[in-house]
Formats: C-alpha cells, structure tokens, sequence
C-alpha cells in the first residue's frame, strides 16, 4: 500500500484518490447536467398530451417524444450508477487507508492496556469522517453541480420570476448555517457520552464480581444508568439536529412555488413577464421543485460534513506522522539479535528488574524466556520495541537498536502482548487490519480455522470490545494470527498458549517451526515446550543463564526446580 506524505490532512486522502475521483467528476457532470432533461420532457409531454386533445398532433409523435425521454433518462441513470459505483470505491478506498495508518500509527505509540479500547473508538471516528467524505463527494455533484443545470434552465426561462421565487431558498442555508454550532456541539457531547458509557460497560463487566463481592455493585449500577440516561439524551438531541430539521428545510426553500403557481400562470395566460405555453410552465414549477428538495440536501450535507469534522478533529492527531506500511523486507539480512550487558528497569521508575543480560540469538532460532511469575520475561519483550527502559547495548545484525529510527524499528520486529488487544470488529479485521491477504490460512496457522468455521459468519462474526465473545485461547490465537499476518524478521510472544490445550499448543509450536527467516522469542509459562526450543532464557533473583534445555538442567538447580514443580506456571 501506497503511503500518504501528510496523513494528519484531509485533501491527501482526495489526492490518493485521483484516478477515481476523475471518473467520479466525469460520470457525475453528465448524470446532474443530464437531469435537467427530466423537466424539459415533463413540459414537452404535458403540451404534447394538450396538443393531442386539441388534435394538433399525432398520437404517434406523443409516442416517440416518450420514447426519446425514456432513452434519455436511461443514460442518464447508466452514468448515475458509474459516478455512484465509483464513489463506493473512493469511500473504502479512504475508509481502508485511513484504518491501516491508524492501526499501524496506535499499535506502534499506545501499546498499553487501553489500545483496543481507543482503536475502536477511533475506528468509529473513521467511519463517520469517511461517511462525511463519501456524502460530500456525491452531493458535490448531486446538490451543487444539478442546482446550477437547474438554476441555468430557470433563468432561461423567466429571470425575473427565477429570482423571486428563489429569494426563499437561501433562507433554508442560512438556517442550516445557524445551527452549525449547536449541531457540532451537541454531536461531541452525544460521542463524548457513548465513549464514557462504553468505558463504563467494559468496567462493569470485567470486575463485576470484585463489585459484588465489596458491596459496591448497586452503587456502580446506579452510575451507570445515570450516564445511559444522559448519553440517550444527548443522542435524541443530535438525531435531531441532524435529521428532525429537514422538513422546515423543505417548508422554507418550497414557498417559492406559491409564486411560480401565480405568476408562472399570467405567463401562460399572456399577462405576465414572459409568454409561456404549458411547455414552460410545467418545466418551470418541475426544475423549480427539483431545485428546492436539493436545497435540503444541501443542507443535510452541511450538517453531515459537520459531523465528520468532529470525528476527524479526534483522528488528526492519532493520524499526526503515523507509521508507514511500506517497511523495508530485512529477512533476508536478518542474521543475529544481541544483548551486551543489558539492565532493564520496571515502568514508571529506576529499579532493576533484570540486569547482567549477555545473550546473542540467531536466525532460524526459536528462543524460550521463563522464570518465576514476575521475574521480568515481559520486559525483555518491551524493551525492544521501546516500552521498557534499559541502558546497555542491544544489536540487530551489528546495529545499535536504540540508532535505528522508528521505521525501521517497527519494520524488523513484531511484538504480540500478553493482552490481545483486539478490536470490536470482525475476526477478519482483526488478523488482517485492512491488508488484502488470505486470513483462513493464518487462521490456520494458529488451529483457530475449525472453530471459525462453526461460527454463524465465520471469518466475519464479530466479536465484540476486545473480543468479548471470544474464550481466552480464540482471543489469545486471534492476537497470534495477527502477529503471523504482518510478521517481522523478530517475533516476539508473550506467553500465546496460555489458554490453550497441550495439542493445540503443540499444533500450533510445530507450524512456528516452519517459518524461516526469524528469530521467535517465546515468554511462556508453560515448561513442556522448553525442550524443544534452540536455546532457553531462565530469569532468576533478576539475572538471566542462557543455555539449552538440556545445558540448564545439568547445571541449575533452580531451573531444574522449576522444571520438576510438576506444572506449568500460571
């Protein structure tokens, strides 16, 4: 995928876009300029059905004026479908970029606890900010470009009575312009409610039972259906704001008709500005109808942009500079990953957690981390991909990590957490986050594929905020089927089968085997696979020995009693 020089900035995203955007620009002018035919043959059909009565025509030249309309109108419609089809495109063309340079921009900056919970919000934010554009797209040429064919052809027929009539329609806009604030104000109260009621939802289920057990469970239902009420106010008010307000849209920009009914008929009858036929009039008061319902389009495109502009003023800053796709392919130049003299600390403050690190690893390997729970195994992890403090040297190929600039940081190593951190998507969304690649073989990769298929929508069920619907072991092989998808030369696991049985586990272990090219560091718990792993990394009383399965057991007696517990560690 391409990458965008200024993601942070609307028109890139127009740019991008260009080549359909011409078709779009090309279909459209035809279709809205061709629209105004739709008046023009009303008119002629009506005088020709008076005509015909008076037996001034044939009834076959009223036939074949019908005929001529309805081809007309059919070409019209044809080049109505292609600007339509093309701005589908535009739109999940956009939807899909934007979503990619987000999920890459979160995953690599925000990779704490809350990350599912924000990219959801934020992929929420995109599809409105892409509705928005999508809207504004079409009615650039359904409202603006066939209100001007249709203002053209009014003028042509009665200046006068054009500018008389119209003086009604303004109004509707500078309404619509009004109540520009009260709309953006009250649709960012009605997101900033849903966002806090969906933060609430999560809380009240994750520790519901530590709620209940403390005695705290009525007071926290009672917060939460106070902010229900208050996000259901403020959602009545932003429905109506954008929905409720059309009908005196309408009303207002219609009034013109009154007078185009009286004055449009002293033209017929020769008494007014201009000498019209039925022809005229009928075309007349149809464009003129026409151009007033578009008048409420227009205004209901002002308050969808509107909208849109409160989801993006969200998604600029997370869009500021993201991480670009098209990260440089090191596997082939992937030969070795050192530690020399590493010291990594706990989060937040300076206290050792794991010191003395000397290791090197190399490709084709697959290293296992353990130790005792809480003995710093995940912050190996961490301080790789910079989310744990170390001083020391760590080296890929030869290079100082810490010199490596992010991109290429993120370009060589993939990192998967002990929290999946999924989205409220579909099971697809979450492997593939918007790459065109085949999810059912990653699906398969991780022994997820049976069970996907068993599902009501298979690939495309979704599951919910941060894999709600899911057990453990199907959010923990999600996660994994991710990180598989948009592998880097280092992979780093942080404990994958933890909720996993010993067959699946072994399934999924001997499919990592396969892969060549990497280096797989696995921090796990569960001590049976350790043996089959190239080297293992034990954590103990915060230093780490580096040796073979084997190696340890013949020569740490707290590896081997850790072995020997006679379970894995949870």
């Amino acid at each position: 995928m391409k990458s965008i020089r200024h993601p942070e900035k609307l028109i890139s995203y127009f740019r991008r876009e260009a080549p359909v955007l011409f078709i779009v620009t090309i279909s459209g002018l035809i279709y809205n300029i061709g629209m105004a035919a739709g008046p023009y043959f009303q008119g002629q059909l009506v005088q020709g059905l008076y005509d015909l009565l008076q037996k001034k025509i044939e009834a076959i030249d009223l036939v074949r004026l019908a005929l001529i309309y309805i081809l007309v109108i059919a070409l019209v419609q044809i080049f109505r479908a292609i600007k339509r089809f093309s701005v589908r495109i535009f739109a999940n063309h956009t939807s899909r970029t934007m979503r990619r340079l987000l999920y890459n921009a979160l995953l690599h900056r925000h990779l704490g606890d809350d990350t599912g919970s924000l990219m959801t919000k934020a992929i929420s934010d995109v599809d409105s900010c892409v509705e928005g554009m999508r809207k504004f797209t079409t009615e650039v040429f359904d409202t603006g470009v066939v209100m001007i064919a249709y203002l053209a052809m009014l003028f042509y027929y009665d200046v006068r009575l054009t500018l008389l009539a119209c003086l009604f329609t303004p109004l509707a806009y500078i309404i619509a312009n009004l109540l520009k604030k009260q709309v953006v104000k009250a649709n960012k109260a009605y997101k900033e409610s849903e966002s806090i009621l969906n933060t609430m939802t999560m809380d009240r289920i994750t520790n519901a039972l530590l709620y209940r057990v403390n005695g705290r469970e009525e007071r926290v239902n009672a917060r939460y259906e106070k902010q229900l009420s208050d996000y259901e106010h403020k959602s009545a008010i932003s429905n109506i704001f954008e929905g409720a307000l059309t009908p005196l849209y309408d009303a207002i920009a219609m009034f013109g008709v009154v007078l185009i009914i009286y004055f449009g008929g002293r033209n017929v009858l020769h008494s007014g500005w201009k000498v019209w036929n039925l022809a005229n009039f009928t075309t007349f008061l149809a464009c003129f109808t026409k151009l007033a319902t578009k008048v409420s389009h227009a205004a209901k495109l002002f308050n969808a942009v509107q909208k849109a502009q409160v989801s993006w003023g969200r998604l600029q800053p997370l869009m500021a500079d993201p991480i670009h796709d098209n990260y440089p392919n090191h596997l082939n130049a992937l030969e070795d990953l050192s530690f020399d003299q590493v010291m990594v600390y706990y989060p937040g403050h300076q206290e050792t957690a794991v010191s003395d690190i000397n290791m090197t690893f190399h490709q084709n390997e697959m290293i296992g981390i353990t130790g005792e729970v809480a003995s710093g195994k995940s912050l190996l992890g961490k301080a790789l991909i910079g989310e744990a403090n170390y001083q020391g040297r760590i080296y890929i190929n030869g290079q100082d990590l810490k010199s490596l600039p992010p991109h290429d940081r993120h370009g060589t190593i993939t990192y998967m957490g002990h929290d999946p951190m999924l989205l409220s998507d579909s099971i697809a969304n979450n492997i593939s986050l918007g790459d065109e690649i085949d999810v059912a073989e990653y699906l398969k990769l991780v022994c997820l594929d049976e069970e996907v298929s068993h599902f009501k929508d298979g690939m495309d069920t979704m599951i919910g905020n941060g894999g709600l619907t899911l057990s453990g072991g199907q959010a923990a092989r999600v996660a994994l089927a991710r990180a598989l998808a948009h592998v880097k030369p280092i992979i780093i696991l942080d404990d994958p089968f933890s909720a996993v049985d010993e067959a699946t586990m072994q399934k999924i272990l001997d499919h990592l085997r396969k892969l060549s090219g990497h280096i797989i560091l696995l921090m796990t718990h569960r001590l049976s696979i350790l043996p089959q792993l190239d080297q293992v990394v034990f954590i103990d009383d915060h230093k780490v020995q580096v040796d073979t399965h084997d190696a340890l057991m013949a020569k740490n007696v707290h590896y081997v009693k850790l072995i020997e517990g006679g379970k894995d560690h949870a």
